[in-house]
């Protein structure tokens, strides 16, 4: 039974309705801290002043990383998200910071949601041609996080020439392992693998054959024991602003599985010797620029067209 002075219809009908909350926002209890720090970027941020919007930015940052309760709901209400976008177009001294929050708030559902509308997807490109390597980190990081579920920004990102810009920072910085791990995380989510951060790929530079050519294989630890999966992604450079990206999923199994699996059926298998145990090729995904047939996915159509 209800309350007795709330009507049993009205009761019914309230609880319905918060069934069909999910991808909603949802009620939150006010944070006075975050609420003022929002309404502080919101008044101070067209001018950009980094000694006053910086420790606004970093209590954004904190409550965001520390997911306090109704936080991106507060984000998204306080319309601060263009104002983050602009920030990261100035290439100012807050650049930095503001591409580490929005590599936070990429995480959170109910916020990416809204980067395109507020112009953060092209924002995040423009900054990654910076020879800033803490600015690149973040913003890759965010792109990343922000296709790794979402199609309808991979397509998005895609359009804009992501790819172009991911493999330039690959080349640019040979070496620099956080912005591999980050770029290839990337990449491998753009091509809409969604490789997961929890997953904790590790990645490896391999030999490579040709000049101006980078290999890296990347191999998730969590295993089950008997089979694991290796990520082979190749990036070239074939002319100036003409890129290549080959990304290939191996089924790696273990030899005690291979035992097993002969004794019961007599079945021929190719080895890839390079990973030094018998492999089955069970996902290749392709982007170049040549010999692109046009009947080809939009997304296969883009790495093609635009790198």
């Amino acid at each position: 039974m209800g309350h007795p002075n709330v009507p049993l219809m009205s009761t019914y009908a309230r609880s319905c309705k918060d069934k069909h909350r999910s991808g909603q926002l949802q009620p939150y209890t006010p944070n006075d801290n975050l609420n003022n720090a929002l309404g502080s970027i919101r008044v101070l941020g067209l001018e950009l002043i980094a000694d006053e919007l910086k420790p606004h930015l970093n209590t954004v940052l904190i409550n965001i990383k520390e997911k306090t309760k109704g936080a991106a709901e507060q984000v998204v209400i306080s319309g601060i998200l263009p104002i983050l976008a602009l920030s990261l177009r100035s290439r100012g001294p807050l650049s930095p910071l503001t591409a580490k929050l929005v590599a936070e708030l990429a995480k959170e559902s109910v916020v990416r949601k809204g980067f395109s509308d507020a112009g953060l997807v092209t924002a995040l490109l423009s900054v990654l041609t910076s020879p800033d390597q803490e600015l690149l980190l973040h913003a890759v990081r965010a792109i990343s996080r922000m296709s790794y579920d979402s199609s309808k920004l991979q397509e998005l990102l895609l359009r804009r020439g992501a790819v172009a810009r991911l493999v330039a920072i690959l080349l640019r910085f040979p070496g620099k392992e956080a912005l591999e791990e980050v770029g290839l995380q990337a990449l491998c989510n753009l091509s809409g693998m969604g490789v997961a951060e929890e997953a904790g790929m590790v990645w490896e530079r391999c030999a490579s054959v040709r000049p101006g050519e980078l290999v890296f294989h990347g191999v998730s630890p969590h295993t089950c024991g008997v089979a694991s999966s290796v990520t082979l992604v190749c990036v070239s450079q074939w002319a100036p602003g003409q890129y290549a990206v080959n990304i290939e999923v191996i089924q790696r199994c273990s030899s005690s599985f291979w035992s097993l699996h002969r004794n019961k059926r007599n079945t021929r298998w190719f080895p890839f010797s390079s990973l030094g145990s018998c492999s089955n090729l069970y996902k290749v995904i392709k982007f170049s620029r040549r010999n692109v047939p046009q009947t080809k996915s939009l997304k296969t159509r883009v790495f093609h067209t635009f790198l």
